[in-house]
């Protein structure tokens, strides 16, 4: 392993600088993290946005199969080391490293502390002096023809179950060799995948530490940027305060205005519709009178020419149609409503222009905000870059400089172990080469015996004997011999290989892994004072707690106990400022006078008109006109004309009626769809409401004393109202940056992530794997012994013997003559 030592060192180095950039980072970090944002308040503004939760690589660590012995191995070194956590021993050895040479008590609490390891080694001590010493006598005797070496073998009753048994306890020892030996060839694999997969595990945790670390002070500048967001929301809106205080203002005139401008709307619409009505009316009235006098003067003429006739003296009985004579008229005295005083008064309405009065007041109110809030403005904007100025300098409480300097750490310890990823894999396939040496080795004294076991029964036959055993049993004993002698030669080298890794990985596990896993390292390092610069208030214990509930930085560190953030967020004298200036400015709105007495004037006459226009009379000739019917006559007449003799008279008398015919089918067609037509014109200039003026005066002048006693109510009320909900803006800022910084801000579960990535690596892989291998080996190395002596035993009973007894299994018994009795 020497050639190696330079990369593993390179290795630990970079390891370490890992663990020291957590540690840094966590004492730092302070990032955001997504949470439920408030609502913007008043409407009108935009709430931030969710921050982006950065994405890290998961599964940083894969399962190697080290554990599989893990709690074999750590029983055994529990009971090797049940002592706790010697924490007075390694602070004392922390704050001076010569103080275990120089203080004889620190010694002494090493060696107490030791005391199971250091029996441990003593054992195996003694086995690698012991097992070449008795290696060594054991050829000599053999060599000298002693313990064993003598090929002879006493035949006795016992020898075969002697040799069943020494088979079955070496048969027993063997797999038990073969179980250790598996575990050491899994172990190794275990090993080499650990580090294999260490170092891109490693890697894949410092690229979340970098991500981490990188997102920080986006995130951070997404907050600050959000003030500014705030700040130019705000100064957006001051920019238009005209529209967006003067539609406010609007509003609020609007409610108690809208009776009035309802009424004034219509009253505009009634004098438009009756401008129109009277328009129709006018054209209508005058087509109907033509159409009249048209019908009355055709009505007359044939009246005219009836007289004429009735008046002959050949016309019999023709007096009789004097009544029938004088109903042929028509009445054309059509008396027309006076509509030339209402046409005027509309008119006069229609100029006045009513709704264009508040119409103009309304607005003219965003450009007179303007103007009166000109120079408020500029001072408020001012006070707005103070409280942007002093919102970015938050930032610095955090000192998020040291981020740059602390990914700069990780980068070179990126690199660094990307330099050495090279040297660290070819020490790891080193490693594992010797190790699958050492495991073959050990399987080869494994094959011996199992080949002994196999050839010496299968070439045995119980009744030969021993000089003449066959080939294959006396192969079978030397391979059992081969075994011993195998494991002679290199198992006291294989124990000290096992003492090495016995001490490094047994302390690693009880000074590292078992105190970081029941929490003892991290209530130590809490405890002992090693982190002088950490806050008496911050223990790496609450660190690594909150942080595996990926908690925030705020509270994981306390950093309340530090930074004052409220008062760092505090905008409230920037903003009391800006209201106490909007509170002594003035907007003056222009005087107003809804209805001048002109108007008011105007108004009554187009009342008084409407009243004035007689509609019944007008009504009464319509109906009149339309109840002529001329066909009664015309029947009357031909009635006559069939008792006339005179065949004249008879044909004037027809013609007479099929004149008054053809003028009663005029009318119809001409003059009465005329009249239909002008009726309902009629009815709607009728239905026209008449109080509509007095309505809207009544109206207008509650609208009137509204404005003249609330305008600079109004208008203070508005603008205060305006400006608070500017102010909300930033209310609604400050508790969403607090709500992020204590809530949200640096959610540490990558650093807890990264310091458990490291412990996996290091406790859960490589220190088990590495306790595994050095277990199994010494396993193995212990069921030497009796492997050697089952083996060097057994040997005797496979092997080729060069003399034997003659012991003779079939013994002659002579058959003893049975007493007689004698006869007296």
């Amino acid at each position: 392993m020497g050639p190696s030592k330079g990369p593993w060192d390179t290795w630990g180095r970079a390891r370490a600088g890992a663990l020291k950039a957590v540690l840094v980072l966590m004492l730092l970090e302070s990032t955001m993290a997504q949470t439920a944002v408030p609502k913007a308040p008043c409407g009108n503004g935009t709430a931030p946005q969710n921050l982006r939760q950065p994405g890290y690589v998961d599964d940083l660590v894969v399962d190697t199969g080290a554990g599989f012995m893990s709690l074999l191995v750590q029983s055994f070194l529990n009971t090797v080391q049940p002592r706790a956590f010697p924490n007075d021993l390694i602070l004392s050895l922390t704050k001076d490293h010569n103080q275990f040479v120089l203080d004889p008590d620190t010694r002494t609490l090493a060696l107490q502390y030791e005391t199971g390891f250091l029996v441990c080694v003593a054992i195996g001590i003694l086995y690698i002096v012991l097992m070449p010493l008795v290696g060594f006598f054991l050829a000599c005797c053999r060599c000298c023809g002693n313990c064993g070496g003598e090929m002879y073998q006493k035949q006795t009753s016992s020898t075969n179950c002697w040799r069943r048994t020494l088979y079955w306890s070496l048969f027993v020892t063997t797999v038990v060799l073969i179980a250790g030996n598996v575990c050491m060839f899994k172990s190794n694999e275990a090993f080499k995948v650990s580090v294999d997969h260490g170092q891109r595990g490693l890697v894949k945790t410092i690229d979340n530490l970098q991500i981490y670390i990188t997102d920080v002070p986006q995130q951070f500048s997404y907050v600050v940027n959000a003030s500014y967001k705030t700040v130019n929301e705000v100064t957006e809106n001051l920019d238009n305060i005209g529209s967006q205080l003067g539609s406010r203002i609007q509003q609020s005139f609007r409610g108690p205005l809208k009776p009035a401008l309802d009424s004034v709307v219509l009253l505009e619409q009634d004098a438009l519709k009756t401008y129109d009505l009277l328009m129709k009316l006018n054209g209508t009235m005058n087509q109907l009178q033509r159409s009249i006098r048209s019908a009355q003067a055709n009505v007359t003429a044939v009246r005219d020419n009836l007289r004429q006739i009735i008046l002959k003296p050949d016309c019999l009985n023709c007096a009789q149609l004097e009544p029938e004579l004088q109903k042929l008229t028509v009445d054309t005295t059509l008396v027309q409503p006076n509509l030339s005083g209402i046409q005027a008064a509309v008119d006069e309405v229609i100029k006045a222009q009513l709704k264009s009065v508040a119409d103009d007041f309304l607005d003219s109110i965003p450009q007179r905000v303007t103007n009166d809030t000109m120079a408020v403005i500029l001072t408020t904007k001012a006070q707005l870059k103070s409280i942007e100025t002093q919102i970015s300098q938050v930032a610095d409480g955090f000192q998020l400089s040291a981020l740059h300097n602390l990914s700069t750490s990780l980068d070179q310890v990126k690199q660094e172990m990307k330099r050495v990823s090279g040297d660290i894999q070819k020490g790891n396939h080193i490693k594992w080469g010797v190790c699958v040496t050492i495991s073959c080795l050990v399987l080869l004294v494994v094959v011996c015996n199992i080949l002994g076991l196999l050839l010496g029964p299968a070439g045995l036959s119980s009744e030969a004997d021993p000089r003449e055993r066959s080939c294959m049993a006396n192969s079978g004993g030397t391979f059992l011999m081969m075994g011993a002698g195998f494991s002679f030669i290199y198992s006291w080298l294989f124990m000290v290989l096992v003492l090495l890794l016995f001490l490094l990985g047994g302390n690693l596990y009880t000074l590292v892994c078992k105190p970081w896993n029941n929490g003892e390292l991290l209530q130590f390092i809490d405890t002992s004072g090693l982190v002088p610069s950490l806050p008496k208030h911050v223990t790496f214990g609450g660190i690594y707690r909150d942080c595996r509930n990926n908690m925030p930085i705020w509270s994981t560190l306390n950093l309340s106990e530090s930074i004052n953030l409220e008062e760092e967020l505090n905008v409230s004298k920037y903003t009391a400022e800006i209201l106490q200036q909007f509170e002594n400015t003035d907007i003056a709105l222009p005087t107003i006078t809804l209805l001048s007495p002109e108007v008011h004037n105007q108004l009554r006459n187009f009342s008084d008109k409407l009243k004035e226009i007689d509609f019944t009379t007008t009504s009464e000739q319509l109906t009149n006109i339309t109840r002529i019917n001329l066909n009664t006559t015309a029947v009357t007449l031909d009635a006559f004309a069939i008792h006339q003799t005179n065949l004249g008279i008879k044909s004037e008398l027809n013609d007479i009626a099929t004149d008054l015919r053809a003028i009663q089918m005029d009318m119809e067609t001409v003059v009465f769809p005329q009249i239909v037509s002008f009726e309902p014109d009629l009815l709607s200039l009728q239905s026209l409401p008449h109080g509509t003026a007095a309505t809207l005066s009544s109206e207008v002048g509650e609208a009137q004393d509204f404005l003249n006693k609330n305008t600079m109510q109004i208008v203070k009320a508005e603008s205060r109202a305006f400006l608070n909900c500017q102010m909300q803006l930033f209310d609604a800022y400050v508790d969403w940056a607090m709500l992020m910084i204590t809530k949200e801000v640096g959610r540490c579960r990558p650093v807890s992530g990264a310091v458990d990535t490291v412990a996996m690596i290091v406790c859960s892989n490589v220190v088990e794997s590495l306790n595994a291998f050095w277990f199994s080996l010494g396993w193995c190395m212990i069921f030497f012994i009796p492997s050697i002596i089952f083996s060097i035993k057994l040997s005797k009973y496979y092997r080729k013997m060069k003399r034997a007894d003659e012991f003779n299994k079939h013994i002659v018994i002579n058959q003893i003559p049975r007493a007689t009795m004698l006869k007296y």
